[in-house]
């Protein structure tokens, strides 16, 4: 990974606050896009490293966001200094973001961009914005009036929609200038790609793998059985990303977490335009992998 990092800001979030960050061996940094599977992804994390499914903290306290602006970067670094245990880090920034350690591990989880979509689109309405403004320091977004925008309706604006990828990540553009990067970086030893329909087929298999990869015990049944999606979501309060309070209902951060509902909701000429749009933004085998189907269990 390069040296001249690429930075990264939003209302939230800042990039650069990962230069400074004095790196362990061993440390694994968990970078995805938003609702792509990050919170699973560091339960995951957590429970191979941990060994144990109680967690001895909420999950944002051991796996903290480093780049959010909520929290202050003296505090994250200090906490994150405190930590004994192998550190597992989250980010939304992209890898040619972040700083390259080769004594660290990057964790890139990707999922369906149209699937990602839809739960972004659900998520807003769960977002407590004035809450958030408040504690970015930002102007407060004014309340939406009226009836709010059907999500079929919102995933084909989505779809259209042409921002610099680096300015919203979370659009078409952003997603797949995130997933190139990582994809470019994928045979290097530390650089580690992870399906998210591979997990939601076969957690005991991804997990297994994962722990070969990071060098790691396997876990066991326990562990697997603490990283489903339902025992997550039945332990919102403990695992939700909002130590801040600015969720306004903890499960509901784990709606369904279902694959395949973004392309049920096109009809087959979006479908065509979405297919056209992804293939201009990305190269044909990112594409392939990332529109399969889940592998099969090991």
């Amino acid at each position: 990974m390069s040296d001249a990092l690429t930075r990264y800001r939003s209302a939230d979030e800042d990039s650069a606050r990962w230069q400074e960050f004095p790196f362990r061996p061993g440390d694994i940094v968990i970078s995805t896009r938003s609702k792509s599977g990050t919170t699973w992804m560091q339960m995951v994390c957590a429970l191979l490293v941990l060994r144990t499914p109680e967690l001895p903290a909420p999950l944002t306290e051991l796996s903290p966001w480093l780049d959010w602006l909520v929290e202050p970067q003296e505090v994250v670094y200090a906490r994150l200094a405190a930590q004994r245990h192998r550190r597992f880090i989250k980010t939304h920034t992209p890898l040619d973001g972040v700083p390259g350690d080769p004594r660290a591990h990057y964790v890139v989880v990707a999922r369906h961009p149209l699937d990602m979509a839809v739960s972004l689109h659900h998520q807003s309405v769960n977002l407590d914005r004035a809450r958030l403004a408040e504690l970015t320091g930002q102007p407060a977004v004014p309340q939406q009036s009226g009836p709010r925008q059907p999500v079929e309706q919102a995933l084909v604006r989505w779809i259209d929609a042409d921002p610099d990828p680096r300015a919203e990540l979370d659009s078409l553009p952003g997603v797949m200038w995130h997933l190139r990067g990582a994809w470019a970086r994928r045979h290097r030893p530390n650089v580690h790609l992870v399906h998210y329909d591979d997990l939601r087929a076969d957690l005991p298999g991804q997990m297994h793998r994962l722990a070969e990869r990071l060098g790691l015990q396997p876990p066991g049944p326990d562990l697997v059985e603490a990283a489903t999606f339902d025992r997550m979501r039945a332990r919102a309060d403990l695992l939700a990303p909002d130590p801040a309070g600015v969720l306004k209902d903890r499960r509901a951060f784990f709606r369904s977490g279902r694959s395949g509902q973004g392309n049920a909701l096109l009809d087959e000429e979006t479908r065509d335009r979405y297919r056209a749009r992804a293939a201009a933004l990305a190269p044909p085998d990112l594409l392939s992998w990332l529109h399969r189907g889940p592998a099969r269990p090991r």
